[in-house]
């Protein structure tokens, strides 16, 4: 099983959903930066379980605890190892896990691949708790990024039905640092309604509903990434796609461009401010797996989460 990702940046991810505690060592991450606390703590705080009912009803902390890595409120240079508790599992509500496939889960399939000594209880290793210690390193990232004057902003794009505002018909220099403060970020914030009434309603049903999350980079500088193995959109999909429920990637226009003209999909450069870029960004800040300047936009699909009460034949 492969728990590590990354070159420079090396991050590795452990722990099982029900066990005393998940956790990640970030490994190359530059010393001296000042991490602020509240800010991750905010970050944290907004995919914390349990909240309300849009989200899962298992009740966790999330406080992250540093062994290593920070000294005296800076980053020292050595690895970052963060551990997470947990306390709200239920194993007792697994017994029967051995028997009984859920459909849409990883019983199977973890079974066969680990040879039947995987821990099964609330997906094991394959539970979306993971992500608890990645948002830890996200946080630490984007704090990074920004001092470097990197920004980035990410939405929810749709909930079931309901459309949000898409990144491409918002100019660049738009202020949306709200966002981030944001538990359901809308660029258009009377819909936050909706979206809340569509989760609830399917929860209230047994069942859940999917969604499409977008993200845009601005401040990248050309030239990153490589052609073919080791492309910009390549390993952004990698990192990506390990996110559980993650089952879809797209960047720009996405799949809305095999529809389009080579006319429509191109994007025409121009010079601006003595800087080149594109009059549109329908390839989402990348030509031919290098990014070429223009902020980087890309979508992730996340399927319905498939722990629901709803009985399934």
């Amino acid at each position: 099983m492969s728990s590590s990702f990354g070159l420079c940046l090396r991050i590795t991810v452990f722990g099982q959903s029900h066990g005393p505690c998940v956790g990640m060592v970030l490994d190359g991450f530059p010393a001296g930066m000042k991490l602020d606390l509240a800010r991750l703590e905010a970050n944290m705080k907004r995919r914390r379980p349990g909240r309300d009912g849009t989200t899962t009803a298992r009740q966790e902390a999330d406080e992250p605890v540093f062994l290593s890595g920070i000294f005296q409120g800076k980053t020292s240079g050595q690895p970052v190892c963060v551990i997470i508790g947990s306390n709200g599992q239920r194993p007792e509500d697994y017994g029967e896990a051995m028997d009984v496939l859920r459909p849409g889960h990883a019983d199977y399939t973890g079974h066969i691949r680990y040879h039947g000594f995987e821990d099964y209880r609330g997906g094991g290793s394959f539970s979306g708790r993971l992500t608890a210690p990645l948002v830890v390193a996200g946080s630490m990232c984007d704090q990074y990024l920004e001092s470097k004057g990197i920004q980035i902003e990410a939405h929810i794009a749709s909930v079931g039905t309901v459309r949000d505002t898409a990144f491409e018909e918002i100019p660049e220099e738009e202020d949306l640092s709200f966002l981030k403060d944001m538990e359901l970020p809308l660029v258009r914030r009377e819909l936050v309604p909706q979206v809340r009434s569509v989760i609830e309603q399917a929860a209230e049903e047994g069942d859940s509903v999917g969604g499409i999350g977008e993200v845009r980079i601005k401040g990248l500088p050309p030239g990153l990434g490589s052609p073919f193995f080791d492309s910009a959109e390549s390993l952004f999909s990698h990192m990506l796609f390990s996110i559980p429920g993650v089952k879809g990637v797209s960047f720009g226009s996405g799949f809305e461009l095999s529809g389009m003209r080579g006319s429509e999909a191109n994007d025409p450069w121009k010079l601006e401010k003595e800087k080149i870029r594109t009059a549109t960004n329908h390839a989402g800040g990348i030509n031919g797996g290098i990014t070429n300047g223009m902020p980087l936009v890309f979508q992730c699909a996340f399927r319905p989460t498939p722990s629901i009460s709803r009985k399934q034949i």
